[in-house]
Order: C-alpha cells, then structure tokens, then sequence
C-alpha cells in the first residue's frame, strides 16, 4: 500500500528494497524502516526532532508518565477497529511509543490491524523501528504520506501537525482522524513558571478540515496530576517547544527544582468524512 513519493506509483518488494515501475527504488535500513522524504519535504539536511530530543522524549516517555494519554488512544482508536484488518496510520510518531503500545492492545484483544507510523525526523523513526518489526515505519512528512490514497481507515496526529488535505485523501469511505492536542491546562503549572504570562485558551476549529467536508465527531478530555523529578522534568523541557520560546532566566531557575506537580491535560477529538 506504499507509494513512490516521486510519481505516486505503487511501491513492490524487490529484494531488500522497494521499485516503482518507473524503477524509483528504496532501500530498506538494517533497522527496518524505509525512508521515503523527498528534498522538497526537507526544510534542512535533519528535519524534525533531533538525536538529544529523541533520547529524552524515549526516557521521559518510558516512565509511564503518559501512560494513561496512550490507554485513552487505545480505548478510541482499537473501539473503531471495524473491519478484521484495519489501516491505522499514526502521522507524526515520533519514537513510537504511542504506537506500539497500541500494537500490544490489539494483540491483546486479539484484534488484526496494520499499524504505520510516520515522522520526518529520520533518528525518531530509527528509536521507533527498534521497538517493533511488526510495524512499518516510514521517513516521510504529512505534506506528502507515501500510503495509497483511500487505504487508512485511522489517522492518528498525537501532538502534531496535521494536514487535513492530504489526511483526507488517504481515508477509506469511513475513515476518521484522530487528534491529540493539549487541552487548557496542559502543563499549566510548568507554563506559568516559564512565561510572563498565559494567553487564553482557544481550541482550534481547523476551518479548512471542515472545508474539505470533514466533519467532528465525539470529542473528549482527560486530566490528571504527577508529580516529576528533576531528571523527567529536564526531559519534559527538552521534548517540547517550551525548550525554545521560555524565558531563558525563568528555564534555567525551573532546572533548578527537585520535584515539580504537573496538571496533564489534554484533548481527544474525532473527525471524519461526512
């Protein structure tokens, strides 16, 4: 189901690598995956998350910290597991731990899927594709998903950057997006300590998703407290953009802390075609 991201052909099997018919040929890495972003997709020779921001994302992660974000993707994506094999994409997988925890519900209810996970960061797909061979793990960007079109019957985008054009032409009939984004109190203490202050709210609407004739479905929240270390708190910062817009002054004063009590709070909410 994989296609060439040059002429949008279809990709077959030769040996270790993929072809298209137009002989555009990929090799496949000795860790398993198969890179697959094109130039025009690069904004710089190492596009998306970095080596240091995939170590601490794996460690930070590996705590189980965000355990229950990935129980409730579970519970959603596997509850619209409709067919005895479905296509779940998760587009922007980052070191793919949402996803092979999915991989491991499934197999636990016993449920067939075919699970890709896709990143533009090339040492993100390399941390992923050690922790399963059962997935296919893919270099690529959401501006141009190498996946035949209409063969995904579930988009996840957990903390992304999504694009509605393209997600909406790799949907089956059926097929439904599933968006993980921090909700209003997200972090809320970490941010008031690093930020002279808090703008309001405002979820996003994505005006052109319902354009395209996408459509919200059910919608909802989970919120929760922990408390981080030192070590998991150094790793939180590393992993988000907080990192890179906070007061220098206020990061370093927050690096300073033993312990700091967290709200989790963070939105689940469904689109699909109407």
């Amino acid at each position: 189901m994989l296609n060439c991201p040059i002429d949008g052909l279809i990709l077959e099997c030769d040996n270790n690598s993929l072809k298209c018919a137009h002989g555009h040929s990929y090799d496949k890495a000795k860790q398993g995956y198969i890179n697959l972003l094109t130039v025009q997709n690069k904004r710089s020779k190492s596009p998306g998350d970095s080596k240091e921001m995939v170590a601490a994302r794996q460690s930070f992660l590996a705590s189980n910290i965000y355990k229950p974000i990935s129980e409730k993707i579970n519970q959603v994506a596997l509850s619209h597991t409709e067919t005895l094999a479905t296509n779940i994409l998760d587009a922007g997988c980052g070191e793919g731990y949402y996803l092979t925890q999915l991989e491991q519900a499934a197999k636990k209810e016993e449920l067939e899927t075919n699970l890709l996970g896709l990143d533009i960061s090339k040492f993100a797909i390399q941390a992923a594709a050690k922790k399963s061979k059962n997935i296919q793990w893919l270099v690529a960007s959401n501006r141009q998903i190498p996946i035949a079109d209409q063969s995904l019957d579930l988009i996840l985008c957990i903390f992304g950057f999504p694009v509605f054009s393209e997600f909406k032409q790799k949907l089956t009939t059926n097929g439904k997006i599933l968006l993980v984004e921090s909700a209003e109190n997200h972090l809320i203490e970490l941010r008031e300590l690093i930020y002279p202050e808090i703008k309001p709210y405002q979820q996003n609407n994505y005006q052109e998703a319902l354009d395209l004739g996408l459509t919200w479905g059910k919608s909802d929240t989970l919120s929760y407290q922990v408390e981080l270390n030192k070590e998991q708190l150094a790793e939180l910062l590393i992993m988000t953009p907080h990192i890179h817009r906070a007061n220098r002054e206020k990061l370093e004063q927050v690096k300073k802390l033993d312990k700091l009590a967290l709200t989790i709070n963070v939105n689940f909410r469904l689109l699909q075609i109407k």
